[in-house]
């Protein structure tokens, strides 16, 4: 590998701030803070969403009712123009 040219990559601490969750991993990001973490100093990147919190990992994500919202726009708009008034009829 050439010197000089590879951004400095070593271990940084991500704290999730939604839920004050904290982990380490290795990435090239630039940060001005700093945190400790288990006795040791680490660059630290505040996030808004991790696994921990995202609710597709946590299981608590919503059911979106798509069915409700395609009523809602033929309330709205009708089925002037529409390829499916074609189907319905």
């Amino acid at each position: 590998m050439k010197q000089g040219i590879h951004p400095d990559y070593r271990e940084v601490l991500f704290h999730d701030v939604s839920n004050d969750f904290k982990f380490i991993t290795r990435s090239t990001i630039g940060t001005r803070e700093k945190a400790e973490f288990e006795g040791k100093e680490y660059p630290l990147v505040k996030i808004e969403v991790s696994s921990e919190s995202h609710p597709f990992y946590t299981g608590k994500h919503k059911i979106v009712d798509t069915a409700g919202r395609v009523e809602k726009f033929r309330q709205k708009f009708g089925t002037v123009g529409s390829k499916t008034a074609i189907a319905a009829e």
